[in-house]
């Protein structure tokens, strides 16, 4: 396929959707040429090392494996071409820090009992998740199954005719075939509307609801749709990628060099002029790079605001002021000496009321006083991560972007996030250190040009879906595209491979 032959193609920005743009188009014929402001290719699937040390610096959770095979497939490959995959057992762990609700009624694998508050294994197995349902709710194991086979029907559907499908105008919604394909579907109503039909007990509740962090959103604002994300966690799995994904970002990035891309890291943009076949970006090195069409996979707020020239926006700052973010975080990468049993790879430390939590990210933005937060513990599964005898370990704490993430305040919050793994989790990790960095919300707002500092970009609410998030296309510029998070289908790797290809395919009709 050569439609794009004779094409020049300038990709700002080498995220997964500037990747996954940039293999499609030059798979097309395209000249394609990915510019990077930072010196690594990844985006924000970064990796530091340090004395001995690798960490995946942003998204650790392989999902939808599917997508990656489909993304493959593509281009007649697949994952396997170019790195391993390990399925986790458990998928991952949670510690809650207290105990609300119904005491469980009997034992079960997976779970540990404790008076100040229990611990869950979440594992391929359905049956003994199943199990564990029914030790706090007698039938819930049951109900699980009915949960699951809905959001089953959620994904498959939802990902054949929405995800996947763009429909960037209110008439593309009104074909008559969609109400078809949504008959059944769970499209109105919260995802804690929906998880509250099925389940009672609250730890079950949070249970089904924690991906809502892939999606940067709460259970009161996140539509019950995504209860899709509930078959990505229990039907399709948990996995871990070989080298991490950075691993992934590696594979990508061969695959796209053997397709033609040329790459240019530590070449920030400072300027798009021009138009559809006459672009020139702007570097800050000083060597402009010229391009027929560009495609702008950095921050989209960034891009119109800093990049372009008031004329040639879309939206005002206005606009992006008012848009409901997903959350920043606060990251502590940690090389200690030992083990840190009892974490898995990945677990989970959450407070029965985490209603506070999300309240302090989306209604009134403070640092979390009693947060709930995430653990990767890379080194149980890859032995290549930490020396001989280390951990390699990371602790994110979602938090409200935006912050004022002072040293003082950043010391003071790290400190009381190593009391709270060691007082929840019995893994104390403050006298064993080797290694220490930490990332917040400044440093996703300078090495990333995030808007307000997200880290994810814009949340999954209900006027941030599906048509009503920022297009593909410009509509102020012609020539100029855009891919990654803030566009359609959203947030999350697979997404943004998915957007790489939307992207592609509107860049396609346009030249035809």
């Amino acid at each position: 396929m050569d439609e794009l032959a004779g094409t020049s193609v300038a990709v700002i920005g080498a995220g997964f959707g500037g990747l996954s743009t940039a293999c499609y188009l030059a798979d097309a014929g395209a000249d394609v040429t990915v510019v990077e402001k930072t010196d690594q290719i990844g985006g924000r699937a970064s990796t530091l090392e340090r004395d001995g040390f690798r960490f995946d610096m942003g998204p650790s959770w392989y999902l939808m494996p599917d997508v990656f095979e489909e993304f493959f497939a593509s281009f007649d490959s697949h994952p396997s071409d170019y790195y391993g995959l390990t399925r986790l057992d458990p998928h991952y762990r949670i510690f809650f820090k207290d105990n609300e609700g119904r005491r469980p009624g009997r034992d079960a694998p997976g779970l540990n009992v404790d008076t100040d508050g229990d611990t869950i294994d979440v594992t391929p197995d359905r049956e003994q998740v199943k199990q564990v349902f029914d030790a706090y709710e007698p039938g819930a194991g049951d109900v699980l199954d009915d949960y699951l086979a809905q959001a089953k029907e959620n994904y498959e559907v939802g990902m054949e005719h929405f995800v996947k499908t763009d429909r960037p105008r209110v008439r593309d919604w009104m074909d008559p075939k969609l109400a078809e394909y949504a008959r059944g579907l769970t499209l109105l109503g919260s995802m804690q509307d929906h998880v509250e039909q099925y389940f009672d007990h609250p730890k079950l509740q949070q249970v089904m609801q924690y991906t809502l962090v892939f999606l940067g959103g709460s259970p009161d604002t996140t539509p019950a749709l995504y209860n899709l994300m509930s078959h990505v966690d229990f039907g399709l799995g948990v996995y871990y990628p070989e080298g991490g994904m950075g691993g992934v970002v590696d594979g990508i990035t061969a695959l796209a060099r053997e397709l033609g891309v040329e790459f240019r890291t530590g070449h920030p943009v400072s300027a798009i002029k021009g138009r559809r076949g006459g672009f020139k970006l702007d570097t800050e090195p000083g060597d402009a790079v010229l391009a027929d069409v560009v495609v702008s996979d950095a921050d989209y707020a960034h891009t119109e605001q800093a990049l372009l020239p008031a004329e040639k926006r879309q939206y005002d700052a206005d606009y992006w002021d008012a848009r409901t973010y997903a959350p920043s975080a606060f990251l502590l990468y940690l090389g200690v000496e030992g083990d840190v049993e009892p974490l898995a790879h990945h677990t989970l430390v959450l407070p029965s009321d985490w209603d506070t939590h999300f309240a302090q990210i989306f209604d009134d933005p403070a640092w979390p006083d009693d947060p709930a937060y995430y653990l990767c513990v890379p080194s149980k599964t890859d032995d290549t991560v930490a020396p001989d005898g280390h951990s390699n370990l990371f602790a994110l704490v979602p938090v409200a972007p935006g912050l004022d993430d002072t040293p003082a305040v950043r010391e003071s919050y790290r400190d009381l996030v190593l009391d709270d793994i060691a007082e929840n989790t019995g893994v104390d990790l403050r006298d064993r250190i080797v290694v220490e960095e930490r990332f917040s919300v400044s440093e996703f707002a300078d090495r990333y040009n995030s808007h307000q500092g997200t880290a994810l970009g814009l949340a999954h609410t209900l006027r941030q879906t599906a048509l009503f998030r920022p297009p593909h296309r410009s509509t102020a510029l012609d020539g100029l595209y855009f891919t990654g998070a803030n566009t359609t289908p959203g947030i999350g790797v697979p997404m943004c491979l998915i957007s790489g290809e939307v992207t592609a395919n509107n860049v396609l009709a346009d030249a035809r």
